[in-house]
């Protein structure tokens, strides 16, 4: 099982209880009023981390694209957080105890959330994962990363893995996605968490999730996922940038109930038998019981017993030991065999 430690000492790790970030992208429509809304509902609803956006218009898109789309300039502008509007949220979420993290689209944008909002991981977006100088520029900052992996093949995995590798950093969280938004169940390929696990075993492996309800966040946790990242809204009813396929606060608290239910039931692989069920095979199994009244000194046929609950007397399965036994007492009809009322016995286990 494959463990890592983020910068706050929290520990993230395959088939430990998931760490939950809420992820609030453009959510917040610019306005910080509504981020510390939604910093303060994340919280509420269990999330473990708030994620924001680091990005720019300057580190987004090139000149050209917005000579060519226009339109797109303004909608980044009014949707990016500048470095001291990052730095508020990230104090606001330490005082309401929840991790602050971003997703920066510059090596300037990683080092200011590790220098000044005290992010304890740098997220790298999908996008970013043939971005090969990039993700060994950010290893070199010696930060545990969380790397998306949407739009990705395999190969293009390794690569990026390597890359990370090369720059000395071994904190590394691996996260199944598929970005389409939303995700339709065909598409979601769930078993790739296991299959990145196999490819991957030094790392722990996640699940960032586009999908929309809760049992795909669950299920992934079923397979170990050690992170779930979830969009995360006030109001799924506005229009905007992914928007109308993120989660609002109620049906976040459901998944985060049911993948911290999963993840409790998973166990090990292990059979153990608690005291519990141990208590309740006494009421719900068998024992040897007598079909009729029989006298002391009787030896015991197959045609003299049955097996009824409960199941604090001789097992069933003593069956082959019980014929030939003789009777010390008598006995009524539908009483419940115990080692005791046998002559001549050496008590065998049940």
């Amino acid at each position: 099982m494959s463990v890592i430690t983020l910068g706050n000492g929290r520990q993230v790790g395959d088939y430990l209880k998931p760490y939950v970030v809420a992820e609030l992208n453009t959510s917040h429509f610019g306005d910080l009023g509504i981020a510390r809304a939604m910093i303060d509902e994340a919280k509420a609803a269990g999330c473990d981390c708030v994620k924001f956006q680091s990005w720019s218009a300057e580190t987004l898109y090139c000149d050209s694209y917005y000579q060519a789309n226009a339109i797109a300039k303004r909608i980044v502008k009014k949707f990016a957080l500048d470095g001291a509007q990052l730095k508020e949220l990230a104090e606001y979420a330490a005082a309401q105890g929840i991790d602050f993290a971003s997703t920066p689209y510059s090596i300037q944008e990683a080092e200011f959330l590790l220098s000044e909002c005290k992010a304890p991981f740098i997220k790298i977006a999908s996008m970013e994962l043939n971005n090969l100088p990039y993700l060994e520029q950010l290893g070199r900052l010696g930060a545990p990363l969380v790397l998306s992996t949407g739009m990705g093949s395999f190969e293009e995995i390794r690569e990026a893995v390597r890359a990370i590798e090369a720059s000395g950093n071994r904190q590394l969280i691996i996260l199944h996605c598929t970005s389409i938004y939303p995700s339709p169940p065909q598409l979601i390929r769930l078993q790739n968490i296991a299959g990145l696990r196999s490819e991957f075993p030094a790392f722990p492996i996640g699940y960032s999730d586009h999908s929309q309800g809760i049992e795909i966040p669950a299920a992934a946790v079923a397979l170990g996922a050690c992170l779930i990242e979830k969009h995360f809204t006030l109001d799924s009813s506005r229009i905007g940038m992914d928007n109308q396929m993120a989660t609002e606060p109620e049906e976040m608290r459901a998944m985060i109930r049911a993948c911290h239910r999963v993840q409790e039931a998973m166990g090990g692989a292990g059979r153990v038998l608690s005291e519990e069920e141990r208590a309740q095979a006494l009421k719900m199994r068998r024992s040897i019981v007598t079909r009729r009244a029989l006298p002391a000194g009787h030896v015991l046929t197959e045609a003299d017993l049955d097996a009824k609950r409960p199941g604090d007397g001789i097992a069933p399965s003593q069956l082959a030991v019980v014929l030939g036994r003789m009777l010390k007492q008598d006995l009524g009809a539908e009483t419940v065999l115990t080692w005791a009322l046998l002559a001549d016995h050496e008590p065998a286990s049940t």
